[in-house]
């Protein structure tokens, strides 16, 4: 019925089309970005928000002014990554965000709370509202890259974020397993609708290396990730092994004093933009 209606009113298309383009948000006027782009996974827990620390970190390193926006809202890891405790504060109208020991600008929702532990239980379009906030009423200062930490999957609320947050592309984040991967295709399959451009693949814990021998030692199994990637002609950017100083690093808020080798080639297609 809904069909015949539209084929009648053809202007219902473009009305369900602008409704979509009008969600886009924009920086407030102090504000400026000049690239965005997007850390994505089809599922939590392999190693995305490690990955936009690492990046962030890197692109610091490289002399460009980098910004990390932490939307995993829910389950905000950033504010430990980079060792910051400090809470967020307004001034002028705008939220502040903390910077880091190497200047990176950050915002996450763990710099809204009270304390550390302190479960966020909203329901998404909350989430989504705080997303927005964050993007929009933040004076981000002459940022040259900005890695948005996305929240995992493809429901409401990374879909907002598509939707809303103008992205210049995405790092898609996996692991080996053969779940992962399907899941990840789901991400790609997801971004292409929303026609954002997937800059390539980043698989982390993709191995373990021998201290003595240093041969390669697959834990999770053979990658299957040079078959999707060449399923949706997308490069495989950076495979990345499981390091015990990684790991530590991240828990003692140490991100920015490691260089992830394996990250440079991903570092230069953004670099590119």
């Amino acid at each position: 019925m809904d069909s015949q209606n539209e084929k009648k009113e053809p202007g219902k298309a473009f009305e369900k089309f602008k409704e979509a383009h009008d969600m886009v948000i924009h920086l407030n006027a102090k504000s400026c970005v000049k690239k965005t782009i997007g850390i994505v996974s089809g599922k939590g827990g392999v190693g995305k928000s490690f990955v936009t620390a690492g990046l962030a970190s890197e692109m610091q390193r490289r002399k460009h002014a980098a910004a990390v926006l932490d939307g995993d809202i829910t389950g905000p890891s950033m504010g430990k990554a980079f060792g910051v405790k400090e809470k967020l504060y307004g001034k002028d109208d705008l939220i502040q965000p903390a910077i880091t020991k190497s200047g990176i600008q950050l915002v996450s929702s763990s710099m809204m709370l009270e304390h550390e532990d302190q479960p966020i239980i909203w329901r998404g379009p909350m989430v989504a509202g705080v997303l927005k906030q964050f993007y929009s009423e933040v004076y981000w200062n002459q940022v040259d890259f900005m890695f948005v930490d996305m929240p995992p999957g493809t429901s409401d609320v990374p879909l907002t974020l598509f939707q809303s947050i103008p992205l210049d592309g995405i790092i898609v984040v996996t692991t080996p397993q053969d779940l992962v991967s399907s899941i990840v295709e789901k991400a790609i399959t997801m971004a292409g609708m929303m026609n954002i451009k997937v800059l390539g693949l980043v698989e982390n814990m993709s191995y373990v290396e021998c201290d003595s021998c240093h041969n390669k030692m697959y834990v999770f199994g053979r990658s299957h990730i040079a078959e999707v990637a060449e399923k949706y002609h997308i490069p495989v950017l950076a495979e990345i092994p499981l390091r015990a100083e990684q790991a530590e690093a991240v828990d003692q808020g140490r991100i920015e004093d490691i260089r992830i080798g394996e990250l440079d080639p991903v570092c230069d297609v953004i670099e590119k933009l």
